[in-house]
């Protein structure tokens, strides 16, 4: 298995920078998406480091199966929860009791998942670093 690590890291900046170019545009649904894909593919970035594949789209997931000596803060995994509600309910309506996802998302929800995943990048780059 080729390492893809940096290309993943990569489109984990781009997912990123779309969710934040979303949240702008007031498109907080796709900015909550983008902000999950972003940690999505920045773990999955630390995983291509170590030498192991990761196929889960849940971020919670992904970061409890690095090795045991990548320490990850509980926060982290907090930060990981909330974006993963996202996965879903950011893209489809039946996520909702009613409304499409989009009357369902407002600046409060972007702006915090934006945070999380930002938390989640920076982790990830600096465990990358390290090794």
């Amino acid at each position: 298995m080729p390492n893809r690590a940096n290309d993943w890291m990569t489109q984990a900046e781009r997912n990123l920078e779309m969710a934040a170019t979303s949240a702008k545009a007031v498109l907080h649904e796709w900015a909550c998406f983008g902000a999950q894909q972003a940690a999505e593919a920045a773990v999955k970035a630390l995983h291509q480091s170590r030498g192991q594949e990761a196929g889960s789209q849940l971020v919670r997931q992904l970061l409890e199966s690095l090795p045991p000596a990548i320490s990850v803060p509980a926060g982290l995994l907090d930060d990981a929860r909330a974006l993963d509600l996202h996965y879903l309910s950011a893209r489809y309506p039946s996520g909702h009791v009613r409304g499409s996802a989009g009357e369902n998302y407002g600046p409060l929800q972007s702006r915090e998942a934006i945070a999380h995943a930002r938390q989640i990048v920076e982790f990830c780059r600096l465990q990358m670093a390290q090794s």
